[in-house]
């Protein structure tokens, strides 16, 4: 059973948008916070951005100003808005869901949804 489902990735010709959207288990509980990541071929997963329970955002350089994240703390859904995209914007987007257990850090990943940006 998977804990964390993402949707709304495509092929997208530079300049266009997509909606990302990630929807976590109800099992789930003590949500600390949930984010988008990418990996590009041959690189590292790196945040893109991450909004905490209290609603703090956190961005990465490269996309802040053209993608914004919000989430919808009853259904436990966080969403990516993404604008004005670029070829560098090419990547699997993986949505990462942490709990905060008894002090310790849990990590639910799903398994990454494709984003390509070419004309």
């Amino acid at each position: 059973v998977q804990l964390v489902v993402e949707s709304g990735g495509g092929l997208v010709q530079p300049g266009g948008s997509l909606r990302l959207s990630c929807a976590a288990s109800r099992s789930l509980f003590s949500i600390n916070a949930m984010g988008w990541y990418r990996q590009a071929p041959g690189k590292e997963r790196d945040l893109v951005a991450l909004i905490t329970a209290g609603g703090g955002t956190n961005y990465a350089d490269s996309v802040k100003g053209r993608f914004t994240i919000s989430r919808d703390n009853a259904k436990n859904t966080v969403f990516l808005q993404m604008n004005n995209l670029k070829p560098e914007d090419t990547g699997l987007y993986y949505c990462n869901v942490r709990q905060v257990l008894a002090g310790d850090i849990y990590n639910n990943w799903g398994q990454g949804t494709q984003v390509t940006v070419s004309s």
